[in-house]
């Protein structure tokens, strides 16, 4: 199997995570891509025609995009039920929780392009501040669910490290930690993990 991916992608690291969870990293090849808004990547774009990372390209040439179910593939294929809960209502709340943590970290990314690739002149402050105040009222959300942040490793829980992650590397004045004390005491927690400590983005 082959993984496009970039270390700064929460989302490809994201699967990183989980594959190292799963037993599964070794058999997987890292092709490192950019996709960059506002630029044309046609080689990419065979891959994925909506230019988002990650992708797992399979042995017999299948292509499986989008993060969640790259890692809800991976699990089937390490037996199934481990980070991806197999049935019941816990199946429903973790997919739900991934669903909101998605969101999240679009909001983030879309942020970054505001500030960060859209010419100046152009920037939509008042829709950059909507966009991080999903992200920062999400993570409230979350500093109020004990069972969250202390359950077994799931999907869900990766998924809310690597936004923090994200908070941390590209706004890294942003306050989380102050503001979400037990988020900052899960992401500490969750940075004990080899999987978690290994993957963190490269130094801005």
């Amino acid at each position: 199997m082959k993984l496009t991916y970039s270390p700064a992608s929460p989302f490809a690291r994201k699967v990183r995570i989980a594959a190292i969870e799963l037993g599964l990293i070794d058999k997987i090849e890292f092709i490192p891509a950019t996709v960059v808004p506002g630029q044309l990547n046609e080689e990419y774009s065979q891959i994925n025609p909506v230019k988002k990372l990650p992708a797992l390209i399979l042995d017999n040439g299948e292509v499986i995009v989008d993060s969640y179910v790259i890692v809800e593939y991976l699990d089937e294929l390490a037996g199934g039920g481990k980070l991806v809960p197999a049935s019941g209502a816990v199946k429903w709340k973790v997919k739900s929780d991934h669903s909101l943590l998605q969101g999240m970290l679009d909001s983030m990314l879309l942020c970054r392009y505001e500030r960060m690739v859209r010419p100046q002149e152009l920037r939509w402050q008042a829709w950059s501040d909507d966009h991080w105040h999903r992200a920062w009222n999400g993570m409230a959300r979350f500093e109020k669910q004990a069972d969250m942040l202390s359950r077994p490793l799931d999907i869900s829980q990766i998924a809310l490290v690597c936004v923090l992650g994200y908070a941390d590397f590209r706004f890294p004045d942003c306050g989380w930690r102050k503001a979400y004390p037990k988020l900052d005491a899960f992401h500490e927690k969750m940075l004990t993990r080899p999987s978690v400590k290994i993957s963190l983005p490269p130094p801005a």
